[in-house]
């Protein structure tokens, strides 16, 4: 499994990447390989201000639905358009390709509080 370091993660298996002043959310490998084919995904959040924790989308696989929570408090600013048509992205490259969420975080110290790669690494044995 993958776990790139420059990235945070949280204990619902979201993984954050800030670039700038905005960051880009998704699920992580553990969880994209736990969840089976990824067939839909639906965020009607987008342009919402949301606090850490909060859901806001879901996600839909063969086997069931999950909830998507935000690791930081902040503002959707966009959904990853290619989602839409080809939700798979998530299972074939979750960090890159696969991205669910922009955000425009509003309380950059959130980010101090998750988990690191190694720390995933270890919540997920």
């Amino acid at each position: 499994m993958n776990f790139p370091a420059d990235l945070k993660y949280t204990r619902d298996h979201e993984w954050i990447r800030l670039e700038g002043d905005a960051a880009y959310v998704g699920i992580t490998d553990y969880a994209q390989g736990e969840l089976g084919e990824i067939v839909f995904v639906d965020i009607t959040t987008e342009g919402e201000t949301l606090s850490k924790e909060n859901v806001f989308g879901t996600i839909e696989a063969v086997k069931t639905v999950s909830d998507l929570f935000m690791p930081v408090s902040g503002e959707v600013l966009a959904v990853n358009p290619e989602l839409e048509d080809h939700p798979e992205l998530i299972n074939e490259d979750p960090y890159q390709a696969g991205w669910i969420v922009k955000v425009k975080p509003s309380d950059a110290s959130e980010l101090e509080a998750l988990l690191s790669a190694g720390d995933y690494q270890q919540l997920i044995g």
